[in-house]
């Protein structure tokens, strides 16, 4: 397939903490196949890795994302203690602003939706305009985990809350296909944890460097906050991932896009980045697997 003939895509990318790193693998697999991504919308850590996408920083952040450790994890969760929420999102923004780029939506090469939800007005809003990364963090913002976001005369969470796969965003682009991956997908068998992968570990060096001031030596803290006691957010998180996964049932049957990527909702737990390379890989094979039944049954 040339350039001058690639199907274009409006690429839908869903809520599911780490799981949707599968997002990178689904990226990558739609462009080797020779597909163009013409717009994104994005919900939670959708709209994180599509908006990475849009500014052109997808290798960047995998690269870095493969590196990190759960120490890492830890020490980049600035505990906030509040009523509204466990951990405030500073240090991770930052960190991904200086990975990144400080960029505006406007700024983008391509059409970018994040989408966050309004709970006390009971709507979703769409994020497509104004600085990139306040509408990731408005759009990551987990219940219980994360604080809101002010917005206006309210608070936002999570888009999962209301749409944890949001197609409507792409209804009005005029592309060939509407691709959307849904990370709350039936119960598979749980992959095996298994050693990281040692490939690019020299490369991704220079990207744990690029943000290790955003990173304190925080190895007292790290201890009392493993010894927190967790099970109400575990029991929190399995709640949320079972409510999106019937939301997300319903979305699809009601605008069931032109692919479906379906990920396991119990295909990895909601804080465990250190899975990055089991996590693209498993979504770059099951792009591969939907793209390939998407063409036999056309």
């Amino acid at each position: 397939m040339t350039a001058g003939n690639r199907i274009s895509v409006s690429l839908v990318l869903g809520s599911g903490g780490a799981r949707g790193l599968a997002h990178i693998g689904v990226i990558h697999q739609l462009q080797e196949s020779g597909y163009e991504i013409r717009s994104i919308s994005g919900c939670s850590m959708g709209a994180l890795v599509g908006g990475i996408f849009a500014a052109g920083k997808l290798d960047d952040f995998e690269h870095w994302v493969k590196a990190i450790t759960k120490v890492d994890i830890m020490s980049l969760l600035d505990i906030a203690w509040q009523k509204h929420g466990l951990v405030k999102g500073d240090k991770i923004i930052n960190t991904l602003v200086e990975l990144v780029g400080d960029k505006t939506i406007e700024e983008l090469p391509i059409p970018y939706t994040a989408v966050a939800a309004d709970v006390k007005n009971e709507k979703e809003i769409w994020i497509n305009s104004g600085r990139l990364f306040d509408a990731i963090r408005a759009s990551i913002s987990l219940p219980l985990f994360f604080t809101p976001v002010e917005y206006k005369n309210g608070h936002l969470v999570d888009g999962g809350v209301l749409n944890p796969v949001p197609i409507a965003p792409t209804f009005n682009d005029d592309t060939d296909l509407t691709v959307a991956v849904n990370l709350g997908g039936p119960l598979g068998n749980k992959p095996k944890t298994g050693k990281k992968q040692q490939s690019g570990a020299e490369d991704s060096s220079t990207f744990r460097e690029k943000v290790s001031r955003y990173i304190d030596d925080l190895q007292g803290s790290i201890k009392t906050r493993a010894a927190t006691d967790w099970g109400v957010y575990d029991i929190a998180d399995q709640a949320f991932d079972a409510m999106q996964s019937t939301i997300a049932r319903q979305k699809l049957a009601a605008y069931p896009p032109d692919v479906n990527i379906e990920i396991a909702r119990n295909a990895c737990g909601t804080l465990e980045f250190d899975r990055a390379d089991e996590m693209i890989e498993l979504g770059r094979a099951k792009a591969q697997e939907s793209l390939s039944h998407a063409l036999t049954d056309s």
